[in-house]
């Protein structure tokens, strides 16, 4: 049976009787997930130059869909990497697994950074740069089970959602990091100085965060809750098989969750930028500065976000945060559509960071107290990449071929309600079943303690 969102689990201490949750435990498991949605923003914000130097077809809508399709393609190592790096994080340590996935991250960054173009190498090209996302998404499917996993179990039990909230503040920095040196090398440099070599510069800065994440992973110490539940005999000897005989609804319903915030996530965020320069004809350098904002929003927004789902519960800040995207998301692109100025793309740009921070920073808190300790960092895993993989990395692909096909701006939205329903439908069908068996027998425990229950909670 598995914790309930707000656990009776007490926080973690350490000899002095104080929890070890601490920022340098925030920091070893935030500084990879920078760097995985640095690396993966970048590819983002630099596709159209990469349809144009390693996908040369002579049709520009082609060369773009075969870009952001190998985007997608690497998304489809993710759930292999989720089971084989969320099972080593389950039967060695959250922190083996953390060192293991930063160091393929590395790998792949570098080949991209180094990989010559179609012109030089010609089909060895794509073939190189395809090869180098697909060690990113495999090492990415195991890094977000085992650093959220690693935030969660350092964290005092009343105190989860806001120590988990860093997975979604850290993104927001490598937005801001990502979009910020996007902007000066598109800005400062002409479009033959960006494909001559200038946008390998981004993904050299990219390069340089590894070693820094590496070392900080290497001096943390092992979550306290792991510790114990190998001495107790808790953890189990496959994983996956544990989890899909004991989970298999937990897995199925936050995969669910995870849907409509990647679908928001990605479209809003990492496609933004290509939608402003190909169909609103505003500058390369402008659009990118607008997505800086985003980042920023996101990176201040998150940890407030984390601590009201500590105080008010997770799914119901969920809820409330994932029925204003809903509403949202139409009148933001027609309002963009209709005034496509930078103006406009800045003050979306920043409601979007807001709300992103609102559905992004209680969700991985959420998704861990689903999992039991010794399946946790598989079920993070799989539930997550899984639904990123099916709803988040070909969001690009589908929605510029929505609107090639259509001739519709606005399909990202559809796209986007779409996928908001999917998450909203398993956050209700998860209240749904606590109100029905508060005992579940599947792994899926209350998600909405009575208020009262949880400031109890938190005082104890």
């Amino acid at each position: 049976m598995t914790a309930p969102f707000i656990s009776a689990i007490p926080p973690t201490r350490g000899t002095a009787g104080k929890p070890t949750g601490a920022w340098r435990e925030i920091a070893a498991a935030s500084v990879g997930n920078a760097l995985e949605f640095y690396d993966l923003l970048i590819y983002g914000y630099f596709a159209i130059t990469i349809a144009k130097l390693f996908f040369p077809t002579g049709d520009e809508l082609s060369s773009l869909l075969l870009s952001v399709g190998t985007f997608g393609l690497s998304f489809v190592m993710r759930p292999l990497g989720a089971v084989v790096l969320g099972g080593y994080a389950d039967r060695v340590g959250r922190k083996r697994a953390l060192t293991a996935s930063i160091l393929l991250m590395m790998v792949g960054t570098g080949m991209i950074a180094f990989t010559p173009t179609y012109a030089t190498i010609g089909l060895w090209s794509p073939a190189l740069l395809i090869l180098a996302r697909l060690v990113q998404g495999f090492s990415t499917g195991g890094e977000f089970g085992a650093a959220t996993a690693f935030m969660v179990e350092h964290a005092p039990a009343s105190s989860r959602g806001f120590y988990a909230s860093w997975q979604a503040s850290t993104q927001g920095l490598a937005t801001v990091m990502a979009a910020g040196i996007s902007a000066l090398i598109t800005g400062y440099l002409t479009p033959a100085q960006v494909d001559d070599g200038g946008w390998r510069i981004a993904f050299l800065f990219g390069l340089l965060i590894g070693p820094v994440g590496f070392y900080i992973r290497r001096h943390v110490s092992e979550t306290p809750e792991f510790v114990a539940a190998v001495r107790s005999a808790k953890t189990a000897s496959s994983p996956l098989r544990a989890l899909l005989s004991g989970n298999r609804v937990a897995l199925l319903l936050g995969g669910g969750v995870v849907a409509g915030i990647t679908g928001f996530n990605y479209v809003q965020k990492l496609y933004m930028p290509t939608f402003a320069v190909k169909q609103l004809h505003i500058a390369a350098s402008s659009a990118l500065g607008c997505a800086v904002v985003t980042g920023l929003m996101l990176m201040i927004f998150s940890p407030v976000f984390g601590m009201l789902s500590d105080q008010f519960g997770r799914g119901r800040c969920m809820l409330f945060a994932l029925a204003l995207v809903t509403l949202s998301t139409w009148p933001l692109f027609a309002v963009l559509v209709a005034y496509p100025s930078v103006q406009t793309l800045l003050i979306i740009q920043a409601i979007v960071g807001i709300l992103l921070a609102a559905v992004l920073a209680p969700m991985p808190a959420l998704l861990a107290e689903l999992f039991p300790i010794g399946t946790r960092g598989s079920g993070l895993a799989i539930s997550y990449n899984v639904s990123v993989t099916i709803f988040g990395g070909f969001a690009p692909l589908i929605v510029t071929w929505l609107i090639g096909a259509t001739g519709n701006k606005m399909s990202p939205s559809f796209y986007v309600l779409a996928t908001a329903l999917v998450s909203l439908l398993a956050l209700w069908s998860l209240r749904w079943r606590a109100r029905v068996d508060r005992r579940s027998t599947d792994g899926i425990q209350p998600i909405e303690p009575p208020l009262a229950q949880v400031r109890q909670a938190r005082r104890a």
